[in-house]
């Protein structure tokens, strides 16, 4: 009998998902050195597959036992945009039904730009809610960064269609009548937590896009507002913009 073509082989190997598939026994056998290049790759495949539930599982943890407690809204509350010397902060609040698989989800910060525009996507078509809080500049200035971030959680939480029942926090505790838990690391611990961390820092990096239209000279549309290179020669060439935050160093030393 003909050999396969590896190319067909290649085509086959894509619709499997299971390792103890009789026609992987067949391809053990066959000598040629692509298709066992092609064997390694789909079992690579799988082990990353498995990793990246597994990895679910594990950030489930919280919501299971709350569910199994008797709450059906959990809300994972996180923020972004403590560190920029611009922009606003801006918090979501995400509530995840109970049965829903979004392989892939962990902190912001670790994903990929195009993973991450990926599950923002697929966040807002399955989420229960999600609810979006920006506190700007001129307010962090007043109020200092860590309460105007709490005032940007609380704010989400009542932009939620959706009362919570409980709360899942990233870190902080927040001054409400809801029941939460704070969780240091939330975003990498907690699916919810980790979903609200992707909805916030999309808003909020497209915010930033917007202003660079405005303020060109400081690459918002790259830094986010953080402190980077581009962002501080533009703050010595321009000075400040009016969405820079003026108690902030080195902003202040431009006042």
């Amino acid at each position: 009998m003909k050999a396969q073509a590896i190319k067909d082989i290649k085509i086959k190997l894509a619709t499997l998902t299971d390792a103890n598939d009789p026609y992987l026994m067949a391809l053990a056998q066959d000598e040629r050195a692509g298709v066992q290049k092609l064997l390694q790759q789909f079992y690579r495949r799988l082990d990353k597959e498995q990793a990246l539930k597994d990895k679910y599982v594990e950030m489930t943890s919280f919501e299971r036992t709350l569910h199994q407690e008797g709450h059906r809204f959990i809300a994972g509350i996180d923020e972004v945009g403590r560190g920029p010397l611009a922009g606003p902060v801006v918090a979501a609040a995400v509530i995840l039904p109970a049965d829903v698989v979004l392989l892939g989800l962990n902190d912001s910060k670790q994903l990929s730009a195009k993973k991450r525009g990926q599950l923002y996507c697929e966040i807002q078509e399955k989420a229960i809610a999600v609810g979006i809080g920006v506190v700007d500049h001129e307010e962090i200035d007043r109020i200092n960064i860590l309460q105007a971030s709490k005032k940007a959680m609380l704010l989400a939480i009542d932009d939620l269609a959706v009362e919570p029942t409980h709360l899942l926090v990233d870190a902080v505790k927040l001054d409400c009548d809801i029941s939460q838990d704070n969780l240091i690391k939330g975003d990498a611990r907690s699916v919810s937590i980790a979903a609200a961390s992707i909805i916030a820092k999309e808003m909020r990096d497209n915010l930033m896009k917007e202003y660079h239209q405005i303020f060109p000279f400081y690459a918002f549309d790259k830094n986010a507002g953080y402190g980077t290179k581009d962002h501080l020669n533009g703050l010595k060439n321009h000075g400040i913009c009016a969405i820079h935050r003026k108690t902030f160093a080195p902003v202040k030393n431009y006042l």
